[in-house]
């Protein structure tokens, strides 16, 4: 059987070429494993709430194992390498007291990581890999890898929730999970105030999107995803990034189709400050504190795009598209004639056959990527920079909403639709 499984391993395309070379568990698979929970660990200290939070989900008839990928790299300082040798010791405790037969978790620690790469994104890649690793070893290709993070918590139907919807979706290659950071508690009440700003930001770009028509408007949060296995190997795996890895995968994930959000459950991110990564929570949070303030895309930005949007099915075998790119407002012609949109448009509809295979091809090219360059294109020569909660309130506005006057309220209305989309 060992050897059967070994050669399946060296058969894997995916796990010969491009996936971290070294098996990091020994440990025996059991075969009816659900799902695989990684977790990328950086100078946290609060380790073990997060898997007391996942030891606690309701988890009858499952079986689960846990990833944790305490990483470091070769130049890191003292005291970094004090708290990440901390929380390694802590976990390996944890471990040998809590681990179950249908709930394992291994702890692993990678002190030598090149400088250039070390970051979320290679922690997150580790350990995914690991996981592909574990299902191939079961042959078992679809399993489901769950992303979560060091300092997040989740609701205690988390695990039956994601399983259960990739169960009943079997097609769906990856999926988004919804998440709140918590709005009050032990911190500084500013922390709470800068979160909510911060969290407004993220669901109000997404609705922008949602507004316009965009159809992969999702969620990328790293801590609240999840990708099967086969999947995640035919999109060439976790990227290297040392921040923003999350949406940079999951807008390779998303045009594959069929992919799911998951809104019955809730991951929790800490809402702390941070210096550990150069973009997102935490820097977004040490930035709002020197401000007081977070300023986002103007929402006449998602309307000038719902327009574009609106033309696209338009686009296929039309011969008078120059007379429509002129109907469009200037940024958005500008912003075409920069990415040589007529020249692309060509080669899309001399290999489409159909509607669904232009529309298809059109939003290959037309992606997250790209829709995330017109938005700061539009922001920096057309329509600058306001307050995210005018910016918030105008969205809502626009789609003829009645939006509560204060942030909070504000996230609150946002959340209310966020955790109803489907």
């Amino acid at each position: 059987m060992a050897n059967k499984q070994a050669g399946s391993l060296m058969k894997n395309l995916y796990l010969s070429r491009y996936a971290y070379p070294e098996t990091l568990i020994n440990e025996p698979v059991a075969a009816e494993l659900d799902a695989i929970v990684t977790i990328p660990c950086f100078k946290e200290e609060n380790l073990i709430e997060s898997l007391e939070s996942l030891k606690n989900c309701e988890r009858e008839g499952l079986s689960i194992e846990v990833i944790i990928l305490i990483n470091e790299a070769n130049n890191a300082t003292n005291d970094i390498t004090s708290i990440n040798t901390k929380a390694f010791e802590e976990a390996l405790l944890w471990a040998k007291t809590h681990s179950e037969p249908a709930f394992k978790v291994f702890p692993l620690y990678i002190n030598d990581l090149k400088p250039k790469h070390a970051g979320v994104g290679l922690a997150r890649k580790i350990a995914m890999d690991e996981a592909v690793r574990r299902f191939e070893s079961i042959s078992k290709p679809d399993g489901i890898i769950i992303c979560y993070d060091a300092d997040s918590r989740c609701d205690s139907n988390y695990l039956q929730s994601v399983i259960a919807y990739f169960q009943d979706h079997p097609k769906c290659p990856g999926a988004s999970i919804y998440f709140e950071h918590p709005l009050e508690g032990y911190y500084p009440d500013e922390i709470y105030e800068a979160i909510i700003d911060y969290e407004l930001f993220l669901r109000y770009y997404v609705n922008g999107l949602r507004y316009a028509g965009f159809p992969y408007a999702y969620e990328t949060i790293g801590s609240s995803m999840a990708v099967r296995s086969n999947a995640y190997q035919k999109q060439g795996g976790m990227n290297k990034r040392k921040a923003g890895e999350d949406f940079y995968f999951l807008h390779k994930i998303i045009p594959l189709g069929q992919f799911g959000e998951i809104n019955n459950t809730k991951v929790i991110p800490s809402p702390r400050k941070s210096d550990r990564v150069p973009f997102g929570t935490g820097k977004a949070v040490n930035e709002w504190l020197k401000s007081k303030n977070l300023d986002t895309y103007h929402p006449q930005i998602f309307e000038e795009l719902k327009g574009f949007i609106y033309h696209v099915p338009g686009f296929f075998n039309n011969s008078n598209i120059e007379a429509i790119i002129e109907s469009f407002p200037a940024s958005i012609k500008a912003f075409l004639y920069e990415k040589e949109f007529t020249k692309n448009l060509a080669r899309i509809n001399k290999n489409a056959a159909s509607d669904e295979t232009f529309l298809k091809q059109f939003y290959q090219w037309f992606d997250g990527f790209m829709v995330l360059k017109y938005v700061h294109f539009a922001r920096d020569h057309y329509h600058s920079n306001i307050p995210i909660r005018e910016a918030a309130k105008k969205l809502l506005s626009m789609q003829g909403l009645e939006p509560a006057d204060n942030s909070k309220d504000l996230l609150l209305q946002y959340r209310k639709h966020d955790s109803a989309f489907s």
